[in-house]
């Protein structure tokens, strides 16, 4: 199965996203903030990336744009507790920022277990067509 980082400040959401991937049979790192995380993405190889887009010191778009620098393909979930809809009158689009930056996909908390793995096998079999393609273009 998949070799995946979680980078989430909240101890109780990476508890919980640790135990949905590895009872789904994948392999899970976890890091409590941006610094942290990227850390780990430069020393391993990751096939998927959880992301929480607001942590406090390196926020998860500062984050992402560090690791779209280091691995451009690496499909990354950004994840927030705060809501990623856009309001003209509050707060920026924060998921609109983080879809320019790479984000493949977004779940915001409280997220349903299927939802995240909908989520994760969506990103894995699009990275697997992607790599047939470049095989097959290969040959």
């Amino acid at each position: 199965m998949a070799n995946i980082l979680i980078v989430d400040d909240d101890p109780a959401v990476q508890l919980t996203i640790r135990l949905l991937l590895e009872r789904a049979g994948h392999h899970v790192t976890v890091a409590g903030d941006g610094r942290k995380g990227l850390a780990q993405f430069e020393a391993n190889s990751f096939d998927l990336l959880f992301l929480d887009i607001f942590m406090p010191g390196m926020d998860g778009l500062e984050t992402m744009r560090h690791v779209r620098a280091l691995q451009p393909g690496i499909p990354i979930v950004v994840i927030s507790g705060r809501s990623i809809t856009p309001d003209a009158y509050a707060e920026p689009d924060f998921l609109k920022m983080a879809t320019k930056l790479g984000a493949v996909a977004s779940l915001q908390k409280p997220f349903r277990a299927d939802a995240l793995l909908a989520a994760v096998d969506g990103c894995l079999k699009a990275v697997e067509s992607e790599g047939s393609d470049v095989n097959a273009s290969r040959r």
